[in-house]
């Protein structure tokens, strides 16, 4: 019913930039807090950026400074524009968002499929 579809993944240089996407569609009836995770091979998935439908942004503490987070809410979208790229970003990068349909109004967990992002010169 619903599907988080991200795109804009990539090899791009140290020092480089690259900008994530993350649309929603399907029968969404609230899309609250959506956010940014990424995972490295062999390693847990962590937590990027957040951000609520008011615009209020939070950021892990690496990524600070180099990240912003944004959202278009007619188009239930949500982008990460990331600059100033290191190896250590090196990453499958997941959308995540809070969404209530029609059908169930109640809030749940979507997760998109992934986009790899890496940095390598």
């Amino acid at each position: 019913q619903v599907q988080l579809v991200e795109s804009g993944g990539g090899l791009v240089q140290p020092g480089g930039s690259l900008r994530l996407s993350c649309v929603a569609s399907g029968s969404i009836f609230t899309l609250r807090t959506m956010r940014w995770f990424r995972q490295a091979p062999g390693k847990q998935r962590d937590f990027v950026a957040s951000i609520i439908s008011d615009g209020r942004t939070n950021y892990a503490d690496p990524v600070k400074g180099r990240f912003t987070i944004s959202r278009d809410n007619a188009k239930n979208a949500v982008y990460l524009q990331m600059n100033s790229l290191k190896p250590e970003d090196t990453a499958a990068y997941y959308c995540n968002a809070d969404i209530s349909t029609f059908a169930a109004r109640r809030l749940e967990a979507y997760w998109g499929q992934g986009t790899q992002v890496t940095v390598s010169s």
